[in-house]
Protein backbone atom coordinates (compact mmCIF):
# COMPACT_ATOMS: atom_id res chain seq x y z
CA UNK A 1 0.00 0.00 0.00
CA UNK A 2 1.44 3.40 -1.11
CA UNK A 3 0.09 6.36 1.17
CA UNK A 4 -0.60 9.61 -0.08
CA UNK A 5 -0.85 13.06 1.73
CA UNK A 6 1.18 12.09 4.58
CA UNK A 7 4.59 12.59 3.14
CA UNK A 8 6.51 13.07 -0.20
CA UNK A 9 5.72 10.43 -3.08
CA UNK A 10 9.14 9.10 -4.57
CA UNK A 11 9.91 7.63 -7.43
CA UNK A 12 10.15 3.88 -6.17
CA UNK A 13 6.30 4.78 -4.82
CA UNK A 14 5.38 6.08 -8.25
CA UNK A 15 6.92 2.78 -9.58
CA UNK A 16 5.11 0.64 -6.88
CA UNK A 17 1.59 1.95 -8.00
CA UNK A 18 2.17 1.88 -11.50
CA UNK A 19 4.43 -1.50 -12.14
CA UNK A 20 3.58 -3.65 -9.11
CA UNK A 21 -0.01 -3.51 -8.76
CA UNK A 22 0.24 -1.55 -5.28
CA UNK A 23 -3.05 0.24 -3.98
CA UNK A 24 -3.27 3.77 -2.56
CA UNK A 25 -4.21 5.11 0.60
CA UNK A 26 -5.12 8.79 1.71
CA UNK A 27 -3.69 9.76 4.78
CA UNK A 28 -6.63 10.82 7.08
CA UNK A 29 -4.96 13.79 8.17
CA UNK A 30 -4.34 15.12 4.68
CA UNK A 31 -7.83 14.47 3.66
CA UNK A 32 -9.19 16.55 6.97
CA UNK A 33 -6.68 19.81 5.03
CA UNK A 34 -8.31 19.05 1.74
CA UNK A 35 -11.72 19.42 3.46
CA UNK A 36 -10.77 22.67 5.36
CA UNK A 37 -9.20 23.80 2.21
CA UNK A 38 -12.55 23.57 0.81
CA UNK A 39 -14.82 24.87 3.73
CA UNK A 40 -12.41 28.32 3.65
CA UNK A 41 -13.36 28.24 -0.33
CA UNK A 42 -16.52 27.83 0.30
CA UNK A 43 -17.11 30.60 3.05
CA UNK A 44 -14.41 33.63 1.40
CA UNK A 45 -15.72 32.97 -1.85
CA UNK A 46 -18.82 34.53 -1.32
CA UNK A 47 -19.19 38.23 -2.85
CA UNK A 48 -15.51 38.57 -4.28
CA UNK A 49 -14.35 38.17 -7.65
CA UNK A 50 -12.46 35.02 -8.12
CA UNK A 51 -10.90 33.64 -11.83
CA UNK A 52 -12.67 30.21 -12.46
CA UNK A 53 -15.47 30.62 -10.08
CA UNK A 54 -17.44 33.62 -11.10
CA UNK A 55 -15.74 34.37 -14.22
CA UNK A 56 -15.26 32.66 -17.51
CA UNK A 57 -11.87 30.73 -18.34
CA UNK A 58 -8.75 32.11 -19.99
CA UNK A 59 -9.22 35.28 -22.44
CA UNK A 60 -12.65 34.61 -21.30
CA UNK A 61 -12.28 35.52 -17.41
CA UNK A 62 -13.19 39.41 -18.40
CA UNK A 63 -16.92 37.80 -18.33
CA UNK A 64 -18.55 37.56 -15.34
CA UNK A 65 -20.17 34.41 -15.03
CA UNK A 66 -23.93 34.41 -12.82
CA UNK A 67 -24.71 32.71 -9.24
CA UNK A 68 -26.87 30.78 -11.00
CA UNK A 69 -24.67 29.32 -13.63
CA UNK A 70 -21.46 28.98 -11.16
CA UNK A 71 -21.58 24.72 -11.07
CA UNK A 72 -22.40 24.77 -14.60
CA UNK A 73 -19.54 26.28 -15.48
CA UNK A 74 -17.39 23.83 -14.45
CA UNK A 75 -19.30 20.74 -16.02
CA UNK A 76 -19.10 23.45 -19.43
CA UNK A 77 -15.11 23.33 -18.63
CA UNK A 78 -14.34 19.86 -18.85
CA UNK A 79 -17.00 18.87 -21.81
CA UNK A 80 -15.73 21.65 -23.79
CA UNK A 81 -12.04 20.61 -23.33
CA UNK A 82 -12.60 17.01 -24.03
CA UNK A 83 -11.03 17.29 -27.45
CA UNK A 84 -8.13 15.16 -27.36
CA UNK A 85 -7.55 13.28 -30.49
CA UNK A 86 -4.81 10.44 -32.03
CA UNK A 87 -3.53 7.44 -30.29
CA UNK A 88 -5.11 6.65 -26.82
CA UNK A 89 -2.60 6.84 -24.00
CA UNK A 90 -1.42 3.35 -22.19
CA UNK A 91 -3.37 2.52 -19.04
CA UNK A 92 0.39 2.35 -17.26
CA UNK A 93 0.48 6.11 -18.08
CA UNK A 94 -2.96 6.79 -17.58
CA UNK A 95 -2.44 5.68 -13.93
CA UNK A 96 0.59 7.84 -13.60
CA UNK A 97 -2.34 11.20 -14.85
CA UNK A 98 -3.94 10.06 -12.29
CA UNK A 99 -1.72 9.50 -9.43
CA UNK A 100 -0.08 12.62 -9.84
CA UNK A 101 -3.00 14.69 -10.01
CA UNK A 102 -4.05 12.61 -6.84
CA UNK A 103 -0.65 13.66 -5.14
CA UNK A 104 -0.96 17.53 -6.23
CA UNK A 105 -4.79 18.01 -4.81
CA UNK A 106 -4.18 15.88 -1.89
CA UNK A 107 -1.62 18.88 -0.85
CA UNK A 108 -4.93 20.50 0.08
CA UNK A 109 -4.32 24.33 -2.02
CA UNK A 110 -7.28 23.63 -4.52
CA UNK A 111 -10.64 24.38 -2.94
CA UNK A 112 -11.62 20.75 -3.83
CA UNK A 113 -14.54 18.73 -1.66
CA UNK A 114 -13.14 15.61 -0.85
CA UNK A 115 -14.89 13.37 -2.69
CA UNK A 116 -12.75 14.38 -5.70
CA UNK A 117 -9.54 12.64 -3.94
CA UNK A 118 -11.53 9.58 -2.34
CA UNK A 119 -12.76 8.93 -6.24
CA UNK A 120 -9.56 9.15 -8.06
CA UNK A 121 -8.31 6.71 -5.35
CA UNK A 122 -11.11 4.62 -6.51
CA UNK A 123 -10.18 4.20 -9.97
CA UNK A 124 -6.57 3.87 -9.14
CA UNK A 125 -7.19 0.96 -6.72
CA UNK A 126 -9.83 -0.40 -8.86
CA UNK A 127 -7.53 -0.29 -12.16
CA UNK A 128 -10.38 1.86 -13.98
CA UNK A 129 -8.26 3.98 -16.74
CA UNK A 130 -10.12 7.01 -18.18
CA UNK A 131 -9.30 6.80 -22.16
CA UNK A 132 -7.37 9.89 -22.23
CA UNK A 133 -5.89 10.87 -25.96
CA UNK A 134 -1.82 11.85 -26.89
CA UNK A 135 -2.85 14.71 -28.57
CA UNK A 136 -4.11 17.91 -27.23
CA UNK A 137 -1.82 19.76 -24.26
CA UNK A 138 0.44 22.41 -24.87
CA UNK A 139 1.68 22.22 -21.19
CA UNK A 140 0.56 25.51 -19.73
CA UNK A 141 -2.89 26.47 -17.95
CA UNK A 142 -1.79 22.56 -17.29
CA UNK A 143 -2.32 19.74 -19.57
CA UNK A 144 -5.81 20.83 -19.88
CA UNK A 145 -7.21 18.99 -22.65
CA UNK A 146 -5.59 15.45 -21.44
CA UNK A 147 -6.69 16.09 -18.38
CA UNK A 148 -10.34 17.01 -19.37
CA UNK A 149 -10.39 13.43 -20.02
CA UNK A 150 -10.01 12.47 -16.96
CA UNK A 151 -12.39 15.03 -15.32
CA UNK A 152 -14.74 13.99 -17.84
CA UNK A 153 -14.66 10.30 -16.64
CA UNK A 154 -14.86 11.81 -12.77
CA UNK A 155 -18.07 13.15 -13.78
CA UNK A 156 -19.46 9.62 -15.02
CA UNK A 157 -18.98 10.47 -18.89
CA UNK A 158 -17.04 9.27 -21.63
CA UNK A 159 -15.20 6.47 -21.63
CA UNK A 160 -12.55 4.02 -19.60
CA UNK A 161 -10.56 1.02 -20.45
CA UNK A 162 -11.29 -2.01 -18.13
CA UNK A 163 -10.57 -4.94 -18.10
CA UNK A 164 -9.06 -4.97 -21.25
CA UNK A 165 -12.44 -3.57 -22.82
CA UNK A 166 -13.19 0.52 -23.50
CA UNK A 167 -16.80 0.36 -22.38
CA UNK A 168 -18.64 3.72 -21.30
CA UNK A 169 -17.72 4.98 -18.04
CA UNK A 170 -21.44 5.50 -16.56
CA UNK A 171 -22.00 1.70 -17.19
CA UNK A 172 -18.57 0.62 -15.44
CA UNK A 173 -19.13 3.07 -12.68
CA UNK A 174 -22.59 0.66 -12.00
CA UNK A 175 -20.84 -2.46 -12.22
CA UNK A 176 -18.25 -1.56 -9.38
CA UNK A 177 -21.13 0.60 -7.30
CA UNK A 178 -18.95 3.93 -7.92
CA UNK A 179 -20.62 7.19 -7.32
CA UNK A 180 -19.82 10.07 -10.27
CA UNK A 181 -18.12 13.50 -8.56
CA UNK A 182 -20.60 16.54 -8.18
CA UNK A 183 -19.07 19.80 -9.07
CA UNK A 184 -19.32 21.67 -5.55
CA UNK A 185 -17.06 24.88 -6.27
CA UNK A 186 -14.43 24.72 -8.34
CA UNK A 187 -13.64 21.01 -8.91
CA UNK A 188 -13.54 21.40 -12.72
CA UNK A 189 -10.80 23.79 -13.44
CA UNK A 190 -8.70 22.16 -10.07
CA UNK A 191 -8.54 18.95 -12.24
CA UNK A 192 -7.85 20.47 -15.75
CA UNK A 193 -5.54 23.25 -14.36
CA UNK A 194 -2.31 21.34 -13.56
CA UNK A 195 1.02 19.89 -14.64
CA UNK A 196 -0.55 15.95 -14.22
CA UNK A 197 -0.77 14.06 -17.26
CA UNK A 198 3.48 15.86 -18.44
CA UNK A 199 4.86 14.85 -14.92
CA UNK A 200 2.55 11.24 -14.41
CA UNK A 201 4.45 10.67 -17.95
CA UNK A 202 7.44 11.88 -17.38
CA UNK A 203 7.75 9.82 -14.02
CA UNK A 204 7.12 6.76 -15.59
CA UNK A 205 9.35 7.86 -17.92
CA UNK A 206 11.91 7.90 -15.48
CA UNK A 207 11.33 4.59 -14.14
CA UNK A 208 12.05 2.98 -17.37
CA UNK A 209 14.65 5.12 -18.11
CA UNK A 210 16.83 3.53 -15.40
CA UNK A 211 15.57 0.45 -16.70
CA UNK A 212 17.16 1.04 -19.94
CA UNK A 213 20.28 2.39 -18.56
CA UNK A 214 20.99 -1.03 -16.45
CA UNK A 215 20.29 -3.21 -19.63
CA UNK A 216 22.96 -0.86 -21.27
CA UNK A 217 25.36 -1.24 -18.57
CA UNK A 218 25.46 -5.00 -18.71
CA UNK A 219 25.09 -5.16 -22.36
CA UNK A 220 28.66 -2.69 -22.36
CA UNK A 221 29.75 -5.66 -20.22
CA UNK A 222 28.83 -8.35 -22.14
CA UNK A 223 30.53 -7.18 -25.14
CA UNK A 224 33.48 -6.03 -23.87
CA UNK A 225 33.71 -9.74 -22.53
CA UNK A 226 33.20 -11.24 -25.49
CA UNK A 227 35.68 -9.21 -27.97
CA UNK A 228 38.17 -9.92 -25.01
CA UNK A 229 38.85 -6.33 -24.23
CA UNK A 230 41.26 -4.78 -21.92
CA UNK A 231 40.01 -3.85 -18.44
CA UNK A 232 41.78 -0.33 -17.88
CA UNK A 233 38.86 1.39 -18.89
CA UNK A 234 36.74 1.32 -16.60
CA UNK A 235 38.91 0.87 -13.56
CA UNK A 236 38.72 2.72 -10.56
CA UNK A 237 41.88 4.96 -10.99
CA UNK A 238 41.50 6.15 -14.88
CA UNK A 239 37.75 7.19 -13.52
CA UNK A 240 38.63 8.45 -10.35
CA UNK A 241 40.67 11.43 -11.87
CA UNK A 242 37.32 12.59 -13.82
CA UNK A 243 35.19 14.55 -11.12
CA UNK A 244 31.68 13.24 -12.45
CA UNK A 245 29.58 11.30 -10.23
CA UNK A 246 27.86 9.73 -13.40
CA UNK A 247 31.41 8.39 -15.27
CA UNK A 248 32.42 6.91 -11.46
CA UNK A 249 29.58 5.09 -10.97
CA UNK A 250 29.11 3.52 -14.50
CA UNK A 251 32.54 2.11 -13.83
CA UNK A 252 32.16 0.57 -10.62
CA UNK A 253 29.02 -1.30 -11.78
CA UNK A 254 31.21 -2.27 -14.93
CA UNK A 255 33.52 -3.63 -12.32
CA UNK A 256 30.85 -5.42 -10.11
CA UNK A 257 29.22 -7.06 -13.09
CA UNK A 258 32.96 -8.10 -14.52
CA UNK A 259 34.54 -9.00 -11.69
CA UNK A 260 35.19 -12.71 -11.80
CA UNK A 261 34.93 -12.84 -15.75
CA UNK A 262 38.05 -14.49 -17.28
CA UNK A 263 37.78 -13.57 -20.64
CA UNK A 264 38.58 -9.67 -19.76
CA UNK A 265 42.68 -8.93 -20.57
CA UNK A 266 44.61 -6.97 -17.81
CA UNK A 267 46.78 -4.78 -19.39
CA UNK A 268 49.83 -5.61 -17.87
CA UNK A 269 49.60 -9.07 -18.35
CA UNK A 270 49.45 -8.50 -22.36
CA UNK A 271 50.67 -5.01 -24.18
CA UNK A 272 53.25 -4.72 -21.10
CA UNK A 273 54.78 -8.29 -21.97
CA UNK A 274 58.29 -7.23 -23.34
CA UNK A 275 58.17 -10.78 -25.95
CA UNK A 276 55.37 -8.03 -27.34
CA UNK A 277 58.08 -5.16 -28.44
CA UNK A 278 59.52 -7.30 -31.09
CA UNK A 279 56.14 -7.16 -33.48
CA UNK A 280 56.34 -3.89 -36.06
CA UNK A 281 52.81 -4.12 -36.58
CA UNK A 282 50.39 -5.36 -33.10
CA UNK A 283 47.67 -7.95 -34.23
CA UNK A 284 46.15 -7.05 -30.69
CA UNK A 285 44.12 -3.68 -30.93
CA UNK A 286 45.91 -1.53 -28.55
CA UNK A 287 42.90 0.23 -27.75
CA UNK A 288 39.18 -0.95 -28.13
CA UNK A 289 37.01 1.32 -30.72
CA UNK A 290 35.06 4.18 -29.20
CA UNK A 291 31.68 2.13 -28.52
CA UNK A 292 33.60 0.04 -25.77
CA UNK A 293 36.41 1.89 -24.40
CA UNK A 294 34.35 5.08 -23.11
CA UNK A 295 31.46 3.46 -22.28
CA UNK A 296 32.21 5.60 -18.83
CA UNK A 297 32.25 8.32 -20.37
CA UNK A 298 29.10 8.02 -22.69
CA UNK A 299 26.74 6.58 -20.03
CA UNK A 300 27.73 9.03 -17.45
CA UNK A 301 26.02 11.90 -18.13
CA UNK A 302 22.81 9.49 -18.86
CA UNK A 303 23.14 8.54 -15.34
CA UNK A 304 23.41 11.87 -14.26
CA UNK A 305 20.84 13.11 -16.38
CA UNK A 306 18.26 10.65 -15.18
CA UNK A 307 19.70 11.47 -11.34
CA UNK A 308 18.37 15.21 -12.16
CA UNK A 309 15.64 14.36 -13.92
CA UNK A 310 14.27 12.38 -11.22
CA UNK A 311 14.54 15.10 -8.66
CA UNK A 312 12.68 17.81 -10.61
CA UNK A 313 9.91 16.03 -11.76
CA UNK A 314 9.88 14.54 -8.22
CA UNK A 315 9.60 18.12 -6.73
CA UNK A 316 6.78 18.67 -9.28
CA UNK A 317 5.03 15.54 -8.13
CA UNK A 318 5.15 16.75 -4.75
CA UNK A 319 3.87 19.96 -5.96
CA UNK A 320 0.28 22.51 -6.06
CA UNK A 321 0.31 22.96 -9.72
CA UNK A 322 -2.84 24.50 -10.58
CA UNK A 323 -4.24 28.12 -10.38
CA UNK A 324 -5.45 30.02 -8.20
CA UNK A 325 -3.75 28.26 -5.22
CA UNK A 326 -5.99 28.50 -2.49
CA UNK A 327 -4.29 28.87 1.03
CA UNK A 328 -7.04 28.31 3.70
CA UNK A 329 -3.72 28.71 6.41
CA UNK A 330 -2.92 32.05 5.16
CA UNK A 331 -6.89 32.90 4.13
CA UNK A 332 -6.12 34.12 0.85
CA UNK A 333 -6.18 33.23 -2.65
CA UNK A 334 -3.16 33.95 -5.35
CA UNK A 335 -3.47 33.84 -8.67
CA UNK A 336 -0.42 33.28 -10.46
CA UNK A 337 1.15 30.28 -13.32
CA UNK A 338 1.97 27.17 -11.18
CA UNK A 339 0.04 25.04 -13.70
CA UNK A 340 3.06 26.14 -16.31
CA UNK A 341 5.26 22.98 -16.78
CA UNK A 342 8.20 24.27 -18.29
CA UNK A 343 10.43 22.26 -15.77
CA UNK A 344 9.20 19.05 -16.60
CA UNK A 345 9.07 19.92 -20.48
CA UNK A 346 13.11 20.28 -20.16
CA UNK A 347 13.97 17.69 -17.74
CA UNK A 348 12.06 15.39 -20.47
CA UNK A 349 14.02 16.81 -23.50
CA UNK A 350 17.31 16.16 -21.60
CA UNK A 351 16.31 12.87 -20.81
CA UNK A 352 15.11 12.48 -24.16
CA UNK A 353 18.53 13.52 -25.81
CA UNK A 354 20.53 11.26 -23.11
CA UNK A 355 18.06 8.31 -24.30
CA UNK A 356 18.59 8.47 -28.02
CA UNK A 357 22.35 8.97 -27.23
CA UNK A 358 22.22 6.09 -25.17
CA UNK A 359 20.53 4.14 -28.33
CA UNK A 360 23.17 5.11 -31.02
CA UNK A 361 25.74 3.71 -28.18
CA UNK A 362 24.03 0.14 -28.33
CA UNK A 363 23.71 0.55 -31.96
CA UNK A 364 27.42 1.24 -32.51
CA UNK A 365 28.67 -1.93 -30.50
CA UNK A 366 25.91 -3.69 -32.40
CA UNK A 367 27.46 -2.90 -35.73
CA UNK A 368 30.37 -3.88 -34.27
CA UNK A 369 29.76 -7.32 -33.76
CA UNK A 370 28.59 -7.10 -37.12
CA UNK A 371 30.96 -6.21 -38.64
CA UNK A 372 33.92 -8.51 -38.95
CA UNK A 373 36.02 -5.90 -40.78
CA UNK A 374 36.12 -4.37 -37.26
CA UNK A 375 35.96 -6.98 -34.93
CA UNK A 376 37.95 -9.42 -36.70
CA UNK A 377 37.03 -12.17 -34.29
CA UNK A 378 33.33 -12.95 -35.82
CA UNK A 379 32.10 -14.04 -38.73
CA UNK A 380 29.47 -11.28 -40.71
CA UNK A 381 26.78 -10.37 -39.33
CA UNK A 382 27.19 -13.40 -36.67
CA UNK A 383 25.90 -15.79 -38.88
CA UNK A 384 26.22 -19.37 -37.05
CA UNK A 385 25.20 -21.15 -40.89
CA UNK A 386 26.62 -20.62 -43.80
CA UNK A 387 27.92 -17.59 -45.11
CA UNK A 388 25.92 -16.21 -48.84
CA UNK A 389 23.53 -19.01 -47.80
CA UNK A 390 22.31 -17.69 -44.21
CA UNK A 391 22.11 -13.94 -42.91
CA UNK A 392 22.47 -14.50 -39.03
CA UNK A 393 21.37 -10.92 -37.85
CA UNK A 394 21.58 -8.70 -41.12
CA UNK A 395 17.97 -8.04 -41.30
CA UNK A 396 17.77 -7.42 -37.73
CA UNK A 397 20.60 -4.52 -37.86
CA UNK A 398 18.39 -2.71 -40.58
CA UNK A 399 15.35 -2.50 -37.93
CA UNK A 400 17.97 -1.43 -35.41
CA UNK A 401 19.48 1.13 -37.76
CA UNK A 402 16.30 2.73 -38.90
CA UNK A 403 14.81 3.16 -35.24
CA UNK A 404 17.87 4.94 -33.69
CA UNK A 405 17.70 7.12 -36.87
CA UNK A 406 14.11 7.99 -36.00
CA UNK A 407 15.11 8.59 -32.10
CA UNK A 408 17.80 11.14 -33.36
CA UNK A 409 15.33 13.32 -35.11
CA UNK A 410 12.66 13.15 -32.49
CA UNK A 411 15.41 14.61 -30.50
CA UNK A 412 14.93 18.05 -30.99
CA UNK A 413 13.66 20.01 -27.85
CA UNK A 414 9.84 20.98 -27.45
CA UNK A 415 10.96 23.35 -24.73
CA UNK A 416 11.75 25.76 -27.15
CA UNK A 417 8.80 24.99 -29.49
CA UNK A 418 6.59 27.35 -27.87
CA UNK A 419 3.23 28.54 -30.21
CA UNK A 420 0.98 31.02 -28.20
CA UNK A 421 -2.07 30.53 -28.68
CA UNK A 422 -5.70 30.98 -26.56
CA UNK A 423 -6.20 34.25 -28.37
CA UNK A 424 -2.46 34.89 -27.16
CA UNK A 425 -3.48 34.20 -23.59
CA UNK A 426 -1.51 31.58 -23.66
CA UNK A 427 1.77 33.63 -25.47
CA UNK A 428 4.13 31.37 -24.01
CA UNK A 429 3.81 27.59 -23.74
CA UNK A 430 5.67 24.12 -22.30
CA UNK A 431 4.92 21.86 -24.67
CA UNK A 432 5.72 19.28 -21.58
CA UNK A 433 2.70 16.71 -22.35
CA UNK A 434 4.34 16.28 -25.85
CA UNK A 435 7.56 16.36 -24.51
CA UNK A 436 6.95 13.71 -22.25
CA UNK A 437 4.85 11.82 -24.73
CA UNK A 438 7.90 11.57 -27.42
CA UNK A 439 10.34 11.05 -24.59
CA UNK A 440 8.14 7.80 -24.14
CA UNK A 441 8.57 6.83 -27.80
CA UNK A 442 12.08 7.70 -27.41
CA UNK A 443 12.52 5.11 -24.91
CA UNK A 444 10.18 2.31 -26.32
CA UNK A 445 12.35 2.57 -29.27
CA UNK A 446 15.04 2.27 -27.40
CA UNK A 447 14.42 -0.75 -25.70
CA UNK A 448 13.27 -2.21 -28.94
CA UNK A 449 17.24 -1.57 -30.57
CA UNK A 450 18.66 -2.89 -27.34
CA UNK A 451 16.67 -6.13 -27.65
CA UNK A 452 18.65 -6.82 -31.33
CA UNK A 453 21.92 -6.10 -29.54
CA UNK A 454 21.34 -8.96 -26.32
CA UNK A 455 19.72 -11.29 -29.43
CA UNK A 456 23.47 -10.27 -30.88
CA UNK A 457 25.69 -10.51 -27.90
CA UNK A 458 24.32 -13.95 -27.50
CA UNK A 459 24.67 -15.46 -30.65
CA UNK A 460 28.33 -14.14 -30.65
CA UNK A 461 28.85 -15.77 -27.44
CA UNK A 462 27.31 -18.94 -28.65
CA UNK A 463 30.35 -18.64 -31.52
CA UNK A 464 32.92 -18.09 -29.17
CA UNK A 465 31.81 -21.14 -27.08
CA UNK A 466 33.09 -19.13 -23.90
CA UNK A 467 29.79 -19.44 -21.79
CA UNK A 468 32.20 -21.25 -19.08
CA UNK A 469 34.45 -18.14 -19.24
CA UNK A 470 31.82 -15.32 -18.65
CA UNK A 471 30.91 -13.99 -15.54
CA UNK A 472 29.04 -14.63 -12.92
CA UNK A 473 26.35 -12.46 -13.42
CA UNK A 474 26.68 -12.09 -17.49
CA UNK A 475 26.50 -15.81 -17.85
CA UNK A 476 23.05 -15.29 -15.43
CA UNK A 477 21.33 -13.36 -18.21
CA UNK A 478 22.67 -15.29 -20.48
CA UNK A 479 21.26 -18.03 -19.14
CA UNK A 480 17.99 -16.29 -18.52
CA UNK A 481 17.34 -14.52 -22.19
CA UNK A 482 18.52 -17.76 -23.94
CA UNK A 483 15.23 -19.46 -22.21
CA UNK A 484 13.52 -16.61 -24.59
CA UNK A 485 15.47 -16.90 -27.72
CA UNK A 486 17.17 -19.72 -28.38
CA UNK A 487 20.32 -20.20 -30.29
CA UNK A 488 19.72 -19.91 -34.03
CA UNK A 489 21.97 -21.31 -37.02
CA UNK A 490 19.19 -21.74 -39.78
CA UNK A 491 16.99 -18.40 -40.87
CA UNK A 492 13.73 -17.74 -39.70
CA UNK A 493 11.55 -15.15 -38.72
CA UNK A 494 12.96 -12.79 -35.45
CA UNK A 495 9.86 -10.16 -34.85
CA UNK A 496 8.34 -12.81 -32.31
CA UNK A 497 11.77 -13.16 -30.53
CA UNK A 498 12.63 -9.63 -30.61
CA UNK A 499 9.19 -8.39 -28.71
CA UNK A 500 9.68 -11.21 -26.29
CA UNK A 501 12.92 -9.62 -25.07
CA UNK A 502 11.57 -5.90 -25.58
CA UNK A 503 9.10 -7.10 -22.63
CA UNK A 504 11.44 -8.64 -21.11
CA UNK A 505 13.64 -5.88 -20.43
CA UNK A 506 10.84 -3.30 -19.91
CA UNK A 507 9.34 -5.28 -17.37
CA UNK A 508 12.60 -5.97 -15.13
CA UNK A 509 16.43 -4.61 -14.38
CA UNK A 510 18.97 -6.85 -15.42
CA UNK A 511 18.96 -9.48 -12.08
CA UNK A 512 22.40 -8.78 -10.98
CA UNK A 513 23.86 -7.10 -7.73
CA UNK A 514 23.29 -3.95 -8.39
CA UNK A 515 20.82 -1.14 -8.77
CA UNK A 516 20.94 2.09 -10.11
CA UNK A 517 22.45 4.44 -7.67
CA UNK A 518 23.25 1.87 -5.14
CA UNK A 519 26.94 1.07 -5.75
CA UNK A 520 29.31 3.17 -3.07
CA UNK A 521 32.02 5.31 -5.00
CA UNK A 522 34.27 7.96 -3.36
CA UNK A 523 33.92 11.08 -5.39
CA UNK A 524 36.59 13.61 -5.33
CA UNK A 525 35.48 17.06 -4.37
Amino acid sequence: MVHVGDRRLSLADFSAVLYEGKEVALDPKAVEKVEANFRFLQKFSSNKLIYGINTGFGPMAQYKVSEENMLQLQYNLIRSHSSGSNSLMSPIMVKGVMLARLNSLMQGYSGIHPETVHLIKELINNDVTPCIFEHGGVGASGDLVQLAHLGLVLIGEGEVLYKGEIRPTAEVFKQLNIKPLSIHIREGLAILNGTSAMTGIGMANIVQAQKLLEWSVLLSAMINEVVEAYDDHYSYELNIVKHHKGQNKIAAQLREILKDSKMIRNRSEHLYNPAKLDQEVFKDKVQEYYSLRCVTQVLGPIYDTISQAEKVVTDELNSVNDNPVIDHENQNIFHGGNFHGDYVSLEMDKLKIAITKLSMLSERQLNYLLNEKLNQKFPPFVNLGVLGFNFGMQGMQFTATSTVAENQTMSFPMYVHSIPNNNDNQDIVSMGCNAALMTRRVINNSFEVLAIQMMTVLQAIDHMKCTDRLSSETHHVYTEIRKLFPVFIEDKPKYKDLEKIKTYFENSAPVISFKLGKVKEPITS
